[in-house]
């Protein structure tokens, strides 16, 4: 028991030691390890062989010798490989050196230089043009020996059964030693391979973790950029041309206050889900999560030719495919969603914004915020672009409408284009759910206030309800109505709870005889209303 738990503490030693060293001599340690007490073993016995043989001046040179190796030893379990490695060579030469000098060729003592010759290439002594040298000096000096000893009488005379063992001994013990050197030089690369792929395995596992991970809270294509380049991690920026997507859920804000906290975050999933897909197929980059709504940069961090064409179709199915977003909300008892987007091509600065400590990887410039009034303009399932991206694209795009608007700081009026396709190798068209209003049997009285700002209160007055469709309605108020206008309406002359109901909508078109209000937030008790009266208020022809 003592013995084993000495070993166990020995070992440990070893791997401790082991473990310290550069992993590219961890090999030839472990292999060193087995091979150097085998030479202070041997040099030992051979103490008792050349008493044996009456050669005692050489079983002295085996004393030293033995106590050479100890310092090997010593030096290479503290990890001084290289010393370690120059005195067991010195040692090896120099005694293979006296014994021919003393007994002859024929005693084989000569071996040993080969043997050296061969472990040399393994050791830390240098490079490997070092090495050749070292082993090129061994050979030249193996065949000095033969050419000055080989047939000279040996300064002690041994009978010749002696030094016929001791010609195959050391033959064979020099065979024994380089097989033992290359099994475990050979079984420590087995183990440093093994441990390495395993390294290697836990290291793909994790960088997969990790892409799993910090895939949600970044954009691929960022990810990929810090894992090439880390450099890229530093703050600063660079100044790109990009197409900005912009979108937003109309009358989210109030359509959430009527559900519980895990409904808005299931329908938000089911809507992000739907729409981060469409944008990694057309190559986009989701470059922030706010709320309900999405930014989104086309050519950066990448380049990405035809960027504005590109993003103007990735807009047109993603409207498209918010039926079916809607029918899986339907069928869990969620509302409906309608999300409007806004496209700007321009200029702005990209790159990793913020402190040392915390940072993301954004897009800033006055073209950001344009973006984001262009959406603001936008009623649900529809798409605005700039006059930039109506140029970008050209002529495979079909424009359903335009309008000049004067965004909020502006100096100069902003023209804005209505997009209902796109042709060309997309060939791509918006799906269209607007019903043309139907006439009412009898106005519906209503109560109207322009929004100013993020629904702040405007001047209000009263107004009436002439037609009706699903989504939009005709409207003749007494308040002034510009197109592009954001409305708040209360019914009148209906119930308590109804009237306390308040549902907006956004001005698409003005004229002589009423305004084109597109709905933007309908809660379920007037769109139930609203209903009844497109299939029992309208007007029969």
């Amino acid at each position: 028991m003592k013995s084993s738990a000495a070993l166990g503490r020995i070992q440990a030693r070893v791997a401790l030691a082991r473990d310290a060293l550069p992993q590219q001599h961890r090999r030839y340690f472990s292999a060193a390890a087995w091979a150097y007490p085998q030479a202070l073993l041997w040099h030992v016995l051979f103490i008792f062989i050349f008493w044996a043989v009456a050669a005692a001046p050489l079983a002295l040179l085996n004393v030293a010798s033995a106590a050479t190796w100890l310092g090997v030893l010593w030096l290479h379990f503290a990890g001084r490989l290289r010393f370690a490695a120059v005195l067991a060579s010195l040692e090896i030469v120099a005694h293979a050196v006296i014994c021919v000098y003393a007994l002859g060729w024929a005693a084989g003592f000569q071996f040993y230089l080969v043997a050296l010759s061969a472990a040399v290439f393994i050791t830390p002594i240098g490079g490997a043009g070092v090495r050749a040298t070292l082993a090129l000096a061994l050979a030249l000096l193996f065949a000095g020996l033969h050419f000055v000893f080989d047939g000279v009488v040996p300064r002690i005379a041994l009978s010749p059964t002696v030094l016929d063992w001791m010609f195959y001994g050391n033959a064979l013990s020099m065979f024994l030693v380089l097989a033992i050197i290359v099994y475990f030089y050979d079984d420590a690369a087995l183990r440093a391979e093994a441990a390495l792929n395993a390294e290697k395995e836990k290291s793909e596992d994790m960088a997969a973790l990790l892409r799993r991970m910090f895939g949600r809270y970044l954009a691929p294509e960022v990810m990929e950029s810090l894992l090439e380049n880390p450099s890229s991690l530093e703050l600063g920026g660079e100044t790109r041309r990009v197409t900005i997507m912009m979108t937003d859920l109309r009358g989210f804000t109030a359509l959430s206050e009527r559900l519980s906290p895990e409904q808005v975050v299931r329908m938000l999933n089911v809507y992000f889900e739907a729409m981060v897909g469409v944008i990694e197929r057309y190559r986009g980059t989701v470059n922030e999560i706010v709320g309900d709504a999405l930014l989104v940069l086309f050519g950066a961090p990448q380049d990405l030719p035809d960027r504005a064409a590109t993003a103007v179709a990735c807009a047109i199915e993603m409207q498209n495919a918010m039926a079916a977003v809607n029918q899986r909300n339907q069928a869990e008892g969620l509302p409906a969603l309608q999300m409007g987007i806004g496209l700007n091509d321009t200029v702005v600065i990209v790159g990793n914004i913020g402190s040392t400590r915390r940072s993301k990887y954004a897009a800033v410039g006055s073209g950001v915020n344009m973006t984001s009034r262009i959406e603001s303009y936008t009623v649900g399932g529809q798409i605005l672009v700039s006059e930039s991206v109506r140029e970008a694209v050209g002529e495979q795009l079909r424009i359903d409408g335009q309008r000049d608007v004067l965004p909020k700081g502006a100096e100069t009026p902003l023209r804005i284009y209505e997009v209902g396709g796109i042709g060309g190798r997309f060939n791509l068209a918006l799906a269209s759910e607007t019903d043309e209003p139907v006439p009412l049997a009898a106005p519906v009285p209503l109560r109207c206030v322009v929004l100013e700002g993020k629904g702040g209160g405007g001047d209000a007055g009263a107004g009436r309800m002439l037609r009706l469709a699903r989504n939009c309605a005709e409207i003749d108020a007494a308040v002034p109505l510009a197109p592009m206008s954001d409305l708040r309406m209360q019914l009148v002359e209906v119930s308590e709870a109804l009237a306390a109901r308040e549902f907006y909508g956004k001005v698409v078109r003005c004229a002589a005889d009423g305004a084109r209000v597109r709905f933007t937030a309908v809660p379920p008790e007037i769109d139930a209303y609203f209903e009844a009266l497109r299939q029992h208020g309208r007007r029969q022809s």
